[in-house]
């Protein structure tokens, strides 16, 4: 009897903290879960009212975008005939500031993903006197905001005599410092060592190297320097601001924001109205949701491949 009562008096102690243990882990776990799910929603709603407010405003006519609350509709909707205003307003100058939109945000942004991709490659794989001094460069040119060199970039392109052309939008678009060091820091461990020197053995040239062999991993984070340069050339708005004078010239950014000072100054008839104004923008994100959607995925492995070693 002794016997048994020492081995059952431990089994019936030990039962009890085996069972408690994961019971007391998880109201922390939901509460954390809790919290993060909330923080989530917040974000999401903070994100999404913007544009849902651009929507709404975009649906009403002049007289009712004062009139009627900022989120919900007027008393009519008047989206296709603010689209079909925007279309052919000044002879349908807006299909001009959209096009030219479109050429430097492609040329530019496809230019500097390839550009940070082959210098993020040679920083990466080539050892050379000076790597990392540019590597020191490029992360203190990460500091520098683009506002502060516009001026000196407008006199430099003033002695070349490329003011008012798109060669002065296109030209800056190119360099892009932090798409050149992470594509760096993504390099190093997206292209084995050992494959490069294998194709170095079998007598390939570099060139051929990069574009045949190393560019192919690389290619979740060119997509993720393409997002981003894409982006950000896209809102771009100082720099066409200062170094372009002819409107015809004009990004949307540029162009809506002249819109938007003759409507507020309340000029003649031929005036664009604030709907003009609003759905003009509305139009204006359009590409760039549908960029995000279509390149979601290759954003997504982009973003965590290259921080990861395998």
């Amino acid at each position: 009897m002794s016997v048994d009562a020492s081995t059952r008096i431990p089994e019936a102690r030990s039962r009890p903290r085996k069972a408690i243990r994961p019971l007391s882990r998880r109201p922390r776990r939901r509460a954390k879960s809790t919290a993060l799910t909330v923080a989530m929603g917040l974000m999401l709603v903070y994100t999404l009212i913007p544009l849902v407010w651009l929507f709404i405003s975009a649906t009403k006519s002049n007289r009712t975008l004062f009139d009627s609350p900022g989120l919900w509709f007027g008393d009519g909707f008047h989206l296709f005939s603010n689209i079909h205003d925007v279309l052919t307003y000044d002879d349908g100058i807006y299909l001009r500031w959209f096009g030219n939109t479109l050429l430097y945000s492609v040329v530019g942004a496809g230019g500097a993903a390839l550009i940070a991709t082959m210098g993020g490659y040679a920083l990466a794989k080539f050892d050379f006197v000076g790597r990392r001094f540019l590597s020191a460069l490029v992360l203190g040119a990460i500091s520098i905001p683009a506002t502060a060199i516009a001026v000196p970039t407008y006199l430099l392109f003033t002695d070349m005599g490329i003011v008012n052309t798109p060669w002065a939008v296109l030209l800056p678009s190119l360099a892009s410092p932090f798409g050149l060091y992470l594509m760096q820091v993504y390099a190093r461990d997206a292209v084995p060592d050992a494959m490069l020197e294998a194709a170095r053995i079998d007598g390939a040239g570099e060139l051929r190297i990069f574009f045949t062999i190393a560019l192919r991993p690389l290619v979740p984070g060119f997509v993720t320097v393409l997002l981003f340069t894409l982006v950000a050339t896209w809102n771009n708005y100082f720099l066409p601001l200062i170094v372009l004078n002819d409107p015809d010239l004009f990004p949307l950014t540029v162009g809506l924001h002249q819109w938007n000072t003759m409507a507020q100054g309340g000029g003649g008839a031929g005036t664009p109205t604030l709907p003009l104004v609003l759905t003009g923008s509305l139009l204006a994100i359009l590409p760039l949701i549908a960029a995000f959607l279509f390149l979601q995925r290759f954003w997504q492995s982009g973003l965590t491949a290259g921080g990861v070693k395998q």
